[in-house]
């Protein structure tokens, strides 16, 4: 208890740098998933996608980020283990951070998709191991998250294909493609309404004191799909007939359509992944905060102070602007060529995917989820057109980030226990 005491101020100092470095690798590679496929496809240019995002991850960390978040994510550790030694909470979030982090550096700086939560749950995984044995850790969640790798991009995957494929059934292969774009988007309007206002509600408003539960939800989402259709409906007069470009699916005019779509989709997919990821940043150093705050009591989930989502937005924001167009890159260009129709599939169905992982609980990956998302659409051009190499790099880093994360977190947990202890 008199370590919590003598070095409280130390460690809420180390906590916030750590936890702003965090969240500067949470916006330099998970904010990516929602902006690469709008850039990829050139819905819009990377200026306009870091606008967007800034404004919409702060949006979303600052208001629906969280009043109370989970200290200890997702469950792993039995809180009760600690109690004896509030310490080793401290050491270990602390460790946790600066571990997942410094991954998220190394990862970012090579343009590999990797996932946020991943990272800091292998990092919490090994503080754990380290600190307090295996039997602190409850390995059936940590089962959980670790299937959630092949779950979520296998749905992704699955509906983006079926979604492209409709789409060149319906529209491209049609004999005026123009006017079938013009008779069926507005049904592709409708689900995009549905699934983003899914998406806000079920992941995103609960803190904000909207926690409607998952029927007033859906009925909610219906009625806003239904909105942002007639209003897709009337900016969609404005566009004109283009000519067939060297594409095979290249009617201008239906991009066009499709291009004003994927503004929405990203500015929305960005607002659900602020409020979801933030927590990534600012639950451990809530955890610790708590804990200095408490003098050494532990509880399950704190109040997170206002400016914690403030110093978590921020940084995720300054994250994006400094190093997020290399990741932006890889889930844009690198895995398969997009245009905004395929660009659209692929984000409407990341969006479909956390709506259904939501409403069931199953824990997802953000980033998981849109490489296959991406990786479905490419599927439904055939084999030729995917980057077989990109995908390799990205499946291998997606391999390494647990036990990444939870070496670090190991190391690092020894050197404050070693400093403060």
């Amino acid at each position: 208890m008199s370590i919590i005491v003598q070095y409280g101020d130390t460690f809420i100092i180390l906590a916030c740098l750590f936890g702003f470095f965090m969240a500067w690798g949470v916006g330099a590679n998970d904010v990516a998933n929602a902006m690469g496929t709008s850039v990829g496809s050139k819905a819009i240019t990377i200026k306009q996608a870091i606008i967007v995002a800034v404004l919409f991850e702060f949006l979303g960390a600052w208001l629906a980020g969280g009043e109370v978040t989970d200290t200890i994510r997702k469950g792993i550790i039995d809180p009760a283990m600690l109690e004896g030694d509030p310490q080793l909470l401290v050491y270990g979030m602390l460790a946790s951070l600066l571990a997942a982090a410094t991954w998220l550096l190394i990862a970012s700086m090579k343009g590999w998709p990797v996932s946020t939560t991943h990272s800091i749950v292998g990092a919490i995984v090994g503080f754990a191991m380290a600190g307090l044995g295996l039997e602190a850790i409850g390995w059936a969640k940590v089962g959980q998250i670790a299937a959630s790798w092949v779950v979520s991009p296998l749905l992704s995957g699955t509906i983006a294909f079926t979604l492209f494929k409709s789409v060149q059934h319906l529209i491209f292969e049609a004999r005026d493609p123009f006017a079938a774009a013009k008779r069926y988007v507005p049904f592709y309007i409708l689900l995009v309404g549905f699934a983003v206002a899914m998406v806000t509600l079920t992941k995103g408003l609960k803190h904000v004191g909207l926690d409607l539960g998952f029927g007033a939800s859906l009925l909610v989402s219906i009625l806003f799909g239904l909105a942002v259709m007639l209003l897709g409906m009337q900016m969609e007069k404005r566009v004109q007939a283009g000519s067939r470009q060297v594409d095979h699916f290249g009617f201008s005019g239906v991009e066009r359509v499709f291009g004003s779509l994927m503004l929405f989709t990203a500015c929305a997919m960005a607002f659900a992944h602020g409020s979801n990821d933030v927590a990534n940043a600012v639950g451990p150093l809530a955890a610790v905060i708590s804990v200095v705050y408490s003098e050494g009591a532990i509880d399950a989930t704190a109040l997170v102070p206002w400016w914690v989502l403030v110093l978590g937005g921020g940084g995720i924001v300054v994250g994006l602007v400094t190093y997020g167009h290399k990741v932006i890159a890889t889930v844009g260009t690198g895995i398969t060529e997009l245009t905004p129709s395929r660009g659209f599939a692929a984000t409407l169905a990341a969006a479909v995917t956390v709506v259904l992982a939501s409403g069931t609980g199953l824990p997802i990956s953000t980033t998981h989820t849109l490489v296959g998302a991406v990786l479905g659409v490419g599927l439904a051009r055939g084999m030729a057109a995917l980057n077989l190499r990109v995908i390799g790099t990205i499946a291998m880093s997606w391999l390494i980030t647990l036990p990444a994360g939870a070496g670090l977190a190991i190391l690092f947990f020894f050197m404050f226990k070693g400093m403060f202890g």
